[in-house]
């Protein structure tokens, strides 16, 4: 059977990071993976959820890719790995994501 790719995490955008990570861990059991006050990386048991401000990035799903190339089209993140965006056929952001080996 064809293995199939992993959705690593789901972003949307919120007004206050500090305020959504308290909201969540609250109601739910799940593991704050980082915060500071411009996102924040929630872990959960089948996936992650991520909390963005919507003047720094566009509320996404990511898929993790690791035959992604680092080349002009990719960013480079904090943590070293790297992804680009594309839009899916309704102009949805699907960010394709490599971690640092």
């Amino acid at each position: 059977m064809e293995k199939l790719d992993i959705i690593d995490h789901i972003a949307i955008q919120v007004n206050d990071i500090k305020k959504s990570v308290e909201f969540y861990t609250n109601r739910f059991k799940c593991k704050v993976l980082y915060q500071d006050d411009s996102w924040g990386f929630l872990e959960f048991e089948n996936t992650k959820l991520a909390f963005v401000k919507k003047e720094q990035h566009p509320f996404h799903f990511a898929i993790l890719k690791e035959n992604l190339e680092n080349n002009d089209e990719v960013v480079k993140h904090r943590d070293g790995s790297i992804s680009k965006y594309v839009k899916d056929i309704d102009g949805n952001n699907i960010e394709l994501l490599k971690y640092n080996e």
